[in-house]
């Protein structure tokens, strides 16, 4: 996973680059709060646009990051689904709580 930070935006975006399941969703959270504490950003986005496989624990991620970020008062969107994650989001209904953001560097 590759974090970057906006100074300007307040904005943290993690590209995620693996496939997510329960091995490496334990290894993406740990560096997702850490970041998350660090920057103290407004907004922060999880970038999917390389993760080829997600299951149930990419869902789990997603709404602990979600409520860690609203915790301390930044919201959380993600973007560039691959059409497999954009399934599994929709049947999670998980895109009721989170918005899909465009991102645009």
């Amino acid at each position: 996973m590759e974090t970057k930070f906006y100074e300007k935006d307040k904005l943290l975006v993690f590209k995620i680059s693996e496939e997510i399941d329960d091995y490496s969703v334990q290894k993406i959270r740990r560096k997702a709060d850490y970041e998350i504490e660090r920057y103290m950003p407004k907004e922060v986005v999880f970038d999917f646009d390389s993760v080829t496989f997600m299951d149930s624990a990419g869902i789990g991620l997603v709404i602990g990051r979600y409520k860690f970020a609203n915790m301390l008062g930044a919201k959380l969107g993600v973007s560039n689904l691959t059409p497999s994650v954009q399934k599994i989001f929709d049947m999670s209904g998980i895109l009721k709580l989170i918005p899909v953001v465009d991102l645009v560097l």
